[in-house]
Parts: structure tokens; C-alpha cells; sequence
């Protein structure tokens, strides 16, 4: 029996290996790009995040895609074993769309602290540099999972270890090091995607989503690339129209008024939770029929 290929794999497999092989690709197609073209760092540069205000104006897709970006293989080595570790947890708990939605907003948090440090920090301001890296995405990650799970135990090694001892020891390894480190910049960005994972659990224990938006915003991109054409759409609309409205009405022709009442209650109950938009077609054709014969 033949093996399933590559991209049957890639497909079918969850949302944190997918990030890890995009990650490792693009490091890869980069540094061959950039090597077969002799070209230095002038391509990279166009996809990591400067410091220079009006550099910014002119690439804003780099608050994003630096974190796809990385400076050599240790670096995107480390970041990628800690994604796939703390993303596994994650994705026990979450869905795949929020676990993308906290990579990406922690990348973009991240990249917003950097870019605001080296122009309002005096320490940094006289100072221009460019970010690259998915630490900050990482650290949302990583800090997000033990806000919201802090006694959740892993093994580290010989010793089990809970999560918010880890989330507290990696901050506080991060903001110790600043002031001494060469790339200040870079552990900025760790902190900046440390608080937003903080600051999404929080929200996200007393019901708050504060991600909801950036979710629907995927959505919209996700449907403007795939859309349906509208021949489809009215042929659909108009057969599962007529079929649905004719079974709705075979359906209360032959139900007594008690089976009506209790069919009635649990579309009413079902709107209470989840609200009239889950209805589907036939409990609304059911209800409008069933408000008429009363």
C-alpha cells in the first residue's frame, strides 16, 4: 500500500504542524533566494518589520510577516520545538481558527511594541533595526495557555513543572535581559506577545473574546478568495426553497397539536441560546407555518 503524499499529509495534518512547515519553508526558499540572486538581505528586509516609521507606511504586510522570517537555524529551531510543545496543549482545549488567531495577533502585538520602543524609548530612539522572528507568536502562545491553565503539569526533563512556573520564569528571563542585551528590540517583541496572551486568557475566562474581530476578518478574506458564483447560489437557493417549505408543510400536516407545541418549544429554546441566525431553514419555515395556524 503507497504511503500518502506530502501534500495529502500537509492537509490533513493540524494547524501547529501546518505553521512549523511554512515556517521552515520559507526560511529555506529565502536563504536560497537570497543566495542564488546575491542579493544579501535586500528581499528579507521587504518582509521584516523595521523601525523607521516611514518605511513602515510602505510595507504594513511586516507587522505580520516577520514573524514567518528567521535569522539563522537555531533560531527558527528553538521557536518552533516551543511552538509545537505549547500548541499541542492549545489545541486541546481550543479550536484551530483561535489558536491561529492567537499566533497571529500575538506577532502583531509583538511587532507593535518593537516598533513603538525604538521610536519613543530614549534608549532606543536614536537606534533603527529590523525584526524578524515568530517569538513574539510563540510567547502569545506559550503565556496565553498558562494564564488560562496555570496548575496544567508538564514534564520537563525529570521534574514535572506547571505552567505558570514557566510563563513566570521566561517573562522574567526576557526583562532581565533587556538592558544588557544586543537585541533589546527582539525581547521587547517577546513581551509585547506575552501580554497580549495574558491579557487574551484573562478575557477569555470572564467571557470576553477579544480576537472575535480578527476571526471574522479571516473569515472574510477566507470567503473573498473562494467565492461562490452566483448562478450557484440562486439555483441552490430556489431548490432547497421548495423542497424544504414542501416538507415542512407535509411534516405539520400529520403532527398532532401536542407533537406541534413540543417541536415549537425546542426551536423557541434553541433561539434562546444560540439565537434566531442557528435556526436552520426548515425550523424556521416550521415556526413561520406553525405562527400562522395558531
Amino acid at each position: 500500500m503507497a504511503s500518502p503524499s506530502l501534500s495529502y499529509q500537509f492537509k490533513t495534518a493540524n494547524i501547529v504542524v501546518k505553521l512549523i512547515v511554512i515556517n521552515v519553508l520559507i526560511w529555506i526558499g529565502f536563504a536560497l533566494l537570497e543566495w542564488v540572486l546575491n542579493s544579501g538581505a535586500v528581499i528579507t528586509q521587504w518582509f521584516s518589520l523595521p523601525t523607521d516609521l516611514s518605511r513602515l507606511i510602505i510595507q504594513p504586510w511586516s507587522l505580520i510577516t516577520y514573524a514567518f522570517l528567521h535569522g539563522g537555524f537555531w533560531h527558527i529551531f528553538w521557536n518552533m520545538l516551543i511552538l509545537y510543545w505549547f500548541g499541542q496543549i492549545v489545541l486541546n482545549l481550543f479550536t484551530e481558527k483561535r489558536f491561529l488567531t492567537i499566533y497571529l495577533l500575538g506577532a502583531l502585538a509583538g511587532g507593535i511594541l518593537f516598533v513603538t520602543a525604538y521610536n519613543l524609548f530614549p534608549v532606543l530612539i536614536t537606534s533603527s533595526a529590523y525584526l524578524v522572528g515568530a517569538s513574539a507568536a510563540v510567547r502569545a502562545i506559550m503565556i496565553f495557555i498558562a494564564t488560562y491553565t496555570p496548575n496544567t503539569e508538564v514534564r520537563i526533563i525529570f521534574f514535572n513543572v506547571k505552567l505558570w512556573q514557566i510563563g513566570v520564569f521566561v517573562v522574567l528571563t526576557d526583562l532581565i535581559q533587556i538592558p544588557t542585551s544586543s537585541n533589546a528590540g527582539g525581547l521587547l517583541a517577546h513581551v509585547g506577545g506575552a501580554i497580549f496572551g495574558y491579557v487574551y486568557a484573562q478575557q477569555l475566562g470572564k467571557g470576553n473574546d477579544i480576537g472575535a474581530w480578527w476571526e471574522r476578518f479571516m473569515d472574510a478574506v477566507t470567503s473573498y478568495f473562494k467565492p461562490t458564483p452566483k448562478s450557484e447560489k440562486k439555483v441552490k437557493m430556489k431548490t432547497v426553497y421548495k423542497n424544504r417549505s414542501t416538507a415542512t408543510k407535509r411534516a405539520t400536516s400529520g403532527m398532532s397539536k401536542s407533537e406541534k407545541q413540543v417541536r415549537v418549544d425546542t426551536i423557541l429554546d434553541k433561539i434562546s441560546k444560540s439565537g434566531y441566525d442557528s435556526l436552520s431553514k426548515e425550523d424556521k419555515d416550521f415556526l413561520f407555518k406553525a405562527g400562522k395556524d395558531t
